[in-house]
């Protein structure tokens, strides 16, 4: 087994400053000017650390990051990058974290997260607060829990997701999606799921103008709908709301039950509204 060694507390500067290294702990050090200072390196540890420029760690492996901070100009920062951990850290550079396989990030913070989290395998978010549009586009086998997200476009082609105990604010969220399961969570934001292939929302609450709409398999359990207007347009669905829903245009087919729905709209030169079942719990309320 090879011994790691140990840095502490160095201001680095320069291109690839610690260019192929190997086996080091590093402590409380500043990696400044200088791009790509941890290029094509594997099995680091960073504690405290700080990376203030460009592409800090590409074509990496086995790379743990705790309590380490990305300024704005580190941009760019983990791409190409297998078997990451990233914990207690904050984040505040854009377009971090591209076609990384195996990465885990806890408690993390991205002020800036704009292009963050592309075409990444296997990941897993815990406790993440994001503000950015075009958050996680193309990610696949992911498992989400507790994350906060500010920014449209989110999870957009994302593939074999899992997200529980979350809130997004995000505009055209999980678009051309595919296998995409969401527990106890918010979501609002207009056109959510459009484009999507099984898309199951399990005890979630959402707001969205024409949102649920070009679905193929959408599933709604103990969900309530918010402020949601023509929802379900051209979508297969079976959708259990237990609240009423502003308005419902065109399904193509399947179930929907809901306390109530104001305004149902259903053309017959669009849709066959023999396939589409429409029960109102409180329709003899209205």
């Amino acid at each position: 087994m090879n011994e790691m060694r140990e840095i502490r507390q160095e201001f680095l500067t320069g291109e690839r400053a610690l260019f192929q290294g190997e086996f080091l702990r590093i402590y409380d050090t500043i990696f400044d000017a200088g791009e790509s200072p941890l290029k094509e390196s594997h099995d680091i540890e960073l504690y405290g650390s700080m990376f203030k420029w460009k592409y800090p760690l590409w074509y990496g492996r086995n790379i743990v990051a705790k309590n380490c901070t990305w300024f704005e100009m580190a941009r760019a920062g983990v791409w190409y990058t297998d078997h990451i951990l990233v914990e207690d850290c904050a984040i505040e550079a854009p377009k971090n974290f591209r076609r990384c396989h195996d990465l885990t990030i806890r408690n993390v913070s991205f002020p800036a997260a704009a292009e963050t989290l592309w075409s990444c395998e296997d990941v897993t978010l815990d406790k993440v607060m994001a503000k950015g549009d075009y958050f996680a586009m193309n990610c696949s086998r992911m498992e989400v829990t507790g994350l906060t997200l500010y920014g449209n476009y989110s999870f957009d082609g994302a593939k074999d997701v899992v997200v529980r105990d979350s809130k997004l604010l995000s505009k055209d969220a999980f678009w051309n999606s595919e296998n995409v399961t969401v527990y106890d969570s918010f979501i609002s934001g207009e056109y959510l799921g459009w484009n999507a292939k099984n898309l199951t929302l399990v005890n979630c609450t959402v707001e969205s103008l024409q949102g649920m709409c070009y679905i193929e398999n959408l599933v709604m359990k103990n969900c309530k709908l918010i402020n949601t207007t023509l929802a379900f347009e051209y979508s297969t669905v079976d959708a259990d709301i237990v609240s009423t829903i502003d308005s419902v245009l065109n399904p193509s087919g399947g179930t929907i039950r809901a306390d109530f729905i104001k305004e149902l709209i259903v053309e017959k030169d669009k849709v066959d509204p023999e396939k589409t079942k429409i029960i109102c719990r409180k329709a003899d309320e209205a």
